[in-house]
């Protein structure tokens, strides 16, 4: 399989070879769906900044894009992109490993953070970006890997259209999607989105609902002003499933039909509210203002079983209760100038944010009867008999017993960034910026009727040095920081000692090359390294001191786009080796994955597709021998224009019905991937 993913580069080469070189003729003059980040579409005084001179490794996949490959949630975009990967999750959340780092909180909506735990829908996506490397300038604590940013659907003026998406697949899941937008007055527009979708896939018990709605205005208010409106409301539930034992250093390919839970006591659900304003005003044509605010709450139940050990007959079981309640609400404005000294234009952004959450979790452990402990040991059977354990000793578990924490936390985050852009010279940019940020947090443990606070003032610096040797290649180097405070992404604790260190600081260099081919078509290669520097407290002498975290070094290629009227090609492939602080290998770094969606135009009414994507042999744990084996997946897609507004497409996953294990959370909780399964969605436009 290395073999041939050289040879797809080597014809990756040939078709570069086949382009127009007369490139000085190809400068980009019209803005490119999917090539401008959404930040920089906000902040553009003219012409927003294309992905080519943004100095960092960014990938962006539209609406389309996640029509035509049947992407349903964000670990499937996540397949297909380089330099990161999936983690399970625990079953009830997206979790994302951004080359090497796990986040569960690095998620943003419009640029503002979106840090609860759950599955995201793509239903009101117009695109989603994921970045690479520490994001604090713009994005704050957290992004200490890399962060993704889903971009919603907006009510667009002088306009009315619509469109509806419904499908089914062979595990009998059900969804349907639609999107309608219409002028309401001389100045104003509505848009509206709504999904349901009825979960099924391959695993016993799985089964769940999701449903959602998002209605937004747009209200031009002068010539200069615009303003935009948004609610959001989800309501999800579904099946929790943490995988399978591994054995003898591997997931126990025996067991990959057995499911280690119930089908009553393992399930998530989520309410949440989410409402959203942004104002954005053009002071004249090199000034422009923008003010964002985000007011949200979240509901948020797990209650799972899961095995924690297993001796290759009997199974341990163990579980827990989580309920979370979350509120925030988030200011966020700026401003953009451009201003020119000398020779030298500066494009200069100035911005504050404030963030208030308030957050209130407890845990409750699994408590069986027969032990009155969290731990049961139980026979293997499908489905799995929990009214027994292993010494035929009948039992049954509660979760009201044994309150394992209780907290209520307070956060408050203040923060200043500036970034001034200078355009030295027509081949030269320069990007300084830096983010002051005070996070400050109290967590009350209820449990235990003790509270710690702890706040933290970290400057958070970029930087950023394009060269282009024509205007259709970008050479950068780029240097970022971030941080993450010792409470963790989800603030659900904060011991004594925790309250005593400083942040962890995560350190990233990297060089790249960014060359537009075409309008449509553009290759990317970076190579960096990632250093986490993490704070130790000196029981002695009550001084903190320093040590060397985690630290990633890898290289990154991806080439997207148009290749021709007939072919579209998505091709990626990261080479990452993770180390931890003590010189062993780090978990959920794969060796190398490799991912290729390449689209196919016959006619005018006929299409079809072909993706692989690839994930080298990674490691469960830190410091351990536990391995997930490499795998390679086969998908293919076909579309019929059945009508001028209505295309069938049809999507099959994993053609060879290869047995696969993507991620796992820990040492006995090993996902099974997807069997076999097709899809067929039908999308109407009007």
């Amino acid at each position: 399989m290395k073999n041939l993913i050289k040879v797809l580069f080597l014809l990756s080469g040939v078709l570069f070879a086949q382009t127009d070189g007369n490139s000085e003729d190809q400068v980009e003059e019209v803005i490119i769906k999917g090539n401008v980040l959404y930040s920089d579409q906000v902040h553009a005084l003219k012409t927003p900044v294309p992905v080519l001179d943004v100095p960092q490794t960014v990938t962006i996949v539209t609406d389309d894009e996640i029509r035509s490959q049947g992407l349903r949630e964000i670990g499937d975009i996540v397949r297909y992109t380089p330099g990161v990967n999936t983690s399970q999750g625990e079953g009830h959340r997206d979790a994302v490993v951004f080359r090497g780092v796990r986040s569960t909180a690095d998620f943003y909506l419009d640029g503002v953070r979106d840090d609860v735990q759950y599955y995201r829908s793509l239903y009101n996506v117009e695109q989603v970006e994921i970045l690479r490397g520490p994001n604090a300038l713009l994005f704050g604590r957290g992004g200490t890997g890399g962060i993704i940013n889903r971009v919603t659907k907006k009510a667009v003026l002088g306009e009315m259209f619509g469109g509806y998406d419904l499908g089914t697949d062979s595990f009998g899941a059900l969804d349907f999607a639609a999107d309608y937008n219409v002028q309401t007055g001389d100045n104003s527009a509505l848009r509206f989105n709504i999904h349901s979708d009825a979960l099924e896939n391959h695993r016993d018990h799985y089964d769940g609902t999701r449903f959602g709605m998002n209605p937004t205005v747009t209200v031009a208010l002068s010539d200069a002003t615009t303003l935009d409106l948004s609610y959001e409301y989800a309501d999800h539930e579904r099946f929790i499933d943490r995988g399978i034992p591994t054995i003898n250093n591997a997931p126990d390919e025996s067991l990959s039909n057995i499911v280690f839970g119930d089908e009553d006591i393992n399930v998530t659900t989520l309410e949440a509210s989410i409402m959203r304003a942004n104002v954005s005003h053009k002071f004249s044509e090199t000034r422009k203002g923008n003010l964002a605010v985000q007011s949200s709450s979240f509901e948020k139940m797990y209650r799972n079983l899961y095995a924690s050990g297993y001796d290759g007959t009997l199974v341990t079981m163990d579980g827990y209760l989580d309920p979370t309640e979350r509120d925030n609400f988030i200011v966020s404005g700026n401003i953009v100038s451009e201003v020119v000294t000398g020779s030298v234009t500066h494009t200069i952004l100035v911005g504050a944010e404030l963030i208030n959450t308030e957050n209130k979790n407890h845990r409750y452990d699994t408590n069986w009867s027969t032990t009155d402990d969290d731990n049961e040991v139980f026979d293997i059977s499908r489905p799995m008999d929990f009214s027994v354990n292993s010494a035929g000793v009948a039992t049954s578990v509660n979760f009201t017993n044994s309150l394992k924490s209780k907290s209520e936390s307070d956060i408050t985050v203040t923060s200043l960034f500036v970034q001034d852009q200078m355009d030295l010279t027509d081949n030269v940019k320069v990007m300084l910026g830096g983010r002051l940020d005070s996070f400050d947090i109290t967590v009350d443990d209820i449990k235990n009727g003790t509270s710690e606070s702890r706040t933290d003032d970290r400057f958070s610096p970029r930087a950023g040095l394009i060269y282009k040797p024509q205007e259709n290649i970008s050479l950068y180097m780029s240097y970022s920081e971030s941080f993450l405070p010792r409470s963790g992404e989800q603030f659900k604790a904060l011991s004594a000692s925790s309250a005593r260190l400083d942040p962890d600081v995560f350190e990233s260099t990297e060089l790249g090359l960014k060359w537009a081919m075409t309008d449509t078509l553009s290759f990317t290669a970076a190579i960096f390294d990632s250093e986490q520097t993490r704070a130790a407290y000196d029981n002695d002498t009550g001084e903190n001191s320093e040590i060397r975290g985690l630290r990633v070094d890898g290289i990154e290629l991806e080439l997207r786009g148009q290749v021709s009227d007939k072919l579209q090609l998505a091709v990626g492939y990261s080479s990452l080796e993770g180390t931890t602080s003590s010189g062993g290998v780090a978990r959920e770094v794969p060796d190398h994955t490799f991912s290729l969606f390449a689209k196919y135009q016959v006619d005018e009414n006929f299409g079809w597709a072909l993706g692989i994507t690839q994930q080298g042999e990674s490691h469960i744990k830190d410091n351990s021998a536990l391995v997930l084996p490499e795998y390679t997946r086969f998908d293919f897609a076909a579309y019929w224009n059945v009508a001028n507004d209505m295309v069938l497409r049809l999507n099959v996953e994993n053609l060879t019905d290869e047995l696969y294990f993507p991620h796992s959370h820990s040492t006995h909780q090993a996902s099974v991937g997807e069997p076999l399964n097709a899809r067929v969605s039908l999308s109407k436009s009007f």
